[in-house]
């Protein structure tokens, strides 16, 4: 396609990207850098960055009447500008606002090789929150030979035409650059469940085991075909900087690359995989049916980050202290936090806590003291520990046309924070 954006939006873009360049020149930007970079390389002592992920609650954040640009390319690069630049002025969390203009290659893929109906739903405020997938496989012990081996590719000549456009446009503001993930989807169970529902899968550990397994290791090898396919096409950029692998968890560490990226390995990458959709299963089933798939994709990687909602606990002492690599956990508000807290006790992985969304987003008026004791158990049951710590909200859907809860949610936790770690030092 070619690209192009009318001279008016265009200039107000402009302003934003400028606005932006501004935001991410600040010595708190620098400081906080260093902040993450800390706790990511296990730093002893490292004050623990607390940030909130705003895109659940944009009906709040960046409702449709901030939004200039008539264009849908104009607007999805006014989205990223805005975003970065609310987050600083409204929010001030350990965000970093970046100082470049980032792009990924326009990589396309097919993963199963059939068509996968989703129906949506919406709130009463009209946002889409809910869906539901036509699962094509309603019984397992059927077989699975409609599902076919994925099929991927990428697009250079766009990638390329799309990024000298906006060097062009914005390049004397912001540095266009090209960056990357790993492309694979490690996210095995969640693949699973557009395929078959949770009936479908539970009931097939006893009455289709090899079926099952014959699935899930149809899924690994998709993803790890993609992997390499994206290593030898030389896609891979690598993101130890300021990038996310789960959810708002940047990936600043000087402990990739680990090798001279030269041209870049998957040993030089973060990658995520969760398992939210077998909190209904036993730890030896887990072990035995999920476990050995996500095994083989994480000995892939440089780095590791496990979890998204589910608690890591109960998989902990079998199976996600044996997964190769990790170097990161999630800690939902649904996981034993003293548990994982004496699991993780110097084994320089990070304890990634996602403090209850619900005090949060279901109050109209944040309860205070409800929040500081949130933060605080956190950091006392970590406390002493050694363990690399980070507090990362996530899942908050309303915030009631109130920018100020999350705010003074920030300050909170800030308090909190100093309690325990000396301020930063911009």
């Amino acid at each position: 396609m070619a690209y192009t954006l009318p001279h008016d939006e265009l200039t107000y873009l402009r302003r934003l990207a400028k606005r932006q360049a501004e935001i991410a020149a600040l010595p708190v930007m620098a400081a906080r850098v260093q902040m993450w970079t800390d706790m990511n390389d296990a730093v002893p002592g490292t004050r623990p960055p607390f940030c909130i992920e705003t895109w659940t609650f944009d009906r709040d954040f960046m409702p449709a009447s901030l939004f200039q640009c008539q264009t849908d390319y104009g607007r999805r690069l006014e989205n990223g500008l805005l975003r970065n630049i609310r987050h600083h002025e409204i929010l001030n969390d350990d965000h970093v606002c970046p100082d470049t203009l980032d792009i990924g290659w326009h990589v396309w893929m097919n993963q199963y090789g059939i068509e996968i109906k989703t129906q949506s739903a919406k709130d009463a405020e009209g946002v889409s929150l809910g869906y539901h997938f036509e699962c094509p496989i309603t019984d397992l012990s059927q077989g699975y030979a409609m599902v076919q081996p994925a099929t991927f590719g990428v697009d250079r000549e766009s990638t390329l035409a799309e990024k000298a456009f906006l060097e062009e446009s914005f390049g004397d503001i912001l540095p266009v650059v090209l960056r990357s993930g790993v492309y694979a989807n490690n996210y095995l169970t969640q693949s699973l469940m557009r395929l078959m529902s949770m009936e479908t899968f539970f009931m097939a550990m006893y009455d289709s085991p090899d079926n099952l397994h014959g699935i899930l290791g149809l899924l690994r090898d998709n993803a790890v075909r993609m992997a390499h396919w994206a290593e030898a096409e030389g896609l891979l950029v690598v993101n130890n900087g300021n990038q996310c692998t789960c959810g708002t968890c940047y990936n600043f560490t000087t402990r990739l690359p680990k090798g001279a990226a030269n041209p870049v390995q998957l040993t030089d990458m973060w990658a995520g995989m969760d398992s939210q959709e077998t909190v209904g299963v036993s730890p030896d089933l887990f072990h035995e049916f999920c476990f050995p798939y996500y095994r083989d994709l994480a000995a892939l990687y440089g780095l590791v980050y496990w979890g998204c909602c589910e608690p890591a606990d109960p998989l902990w002492e079998k199976s996600l202290s044996q997964l190769p690599n990790l170097h990161a956990v999630s800690i939902s508000r649904w996981a034993n936090e003293a548990y994982m807290a004496e699991a993780l006790a110097g084994q320089g992985i990070v304890y990634s806590r996602k403090p209850d969304p619900n005090l949060l987003g279901v109050d109209v008026v944040l309860d205070e003291e409800a929040w500081r004791k949130e933060i605080r158990t956190t950091l006392a049951v970590t406390a002493g520990k050694d363990i690399p710590l980070e507090l990362i909200v996530r899942d908050v859907y309303t915030m009631h046309g109130n920018l100020g809860k999350p705010a003074r949610a920030v300050e909170l936790a800030r308090e909190e924070i100093d309690k325990f770690y000396p301020p930063l030092q911009a």
